[in-house]
């Protein structure tokens, strides 16, 4: 197998289990769906413009992939529902009563998700 058909088929299985993770994460508040979406649109940009350009162009799937990709930014909105599923989640690891050791490691992850999420630009109003 060429090394270029090789990298192709990676940026392939990398897009598609990313993409699946993303739908998933529509309906599981706990997975998040547009980082999955956006290493989708990634690998497709490497093995599969049509495909990436069909995530691209998607009416609801597309705008926070476009954003990041042109600016780099978050939309306050995507930010907003971010922070506040995972304080959500966060509370009901206290409420069921986690391990206090449980509860530092998730805080510390979804701490500095939360940090990394708010303190990135918002995207220009078009």
């Amino acid at each position: 197998m060429s090394d270029s058909r090789f990298w192709r088929l990676f940026w392939a299985a990398v897009a598609w289990t990313s993409l699946g993770l993303g739908f998933i994460g529509v309906f599981l508040p706990i997975l998040p769906t547009t980082p999955f979406l956006i290493l989708a649109a990634f690998g497709f940009a490497r093995s599969n413009e049509k495909i990436h350009t069909w995530l691209i162009e998607h009416p609801q799937l597309g705008p926070p992939i476009a954003d990041w990709e042109k600016y780099h930014a978050i939309s306050t909105r995507a930010k907003i529902t971010a922070v506040t599923t995972m304080a959500v989640v966060f509370s009901i690891s206290v409420l069921i009563g986690l391990n206090w050791k449980l509860l530092a490691i998730q805080g510390a992850c979804l701490g500095g998700a939360a940090l990394f999420i708010v303190t990135r630009r918002t995207p220009p109003k078009v």
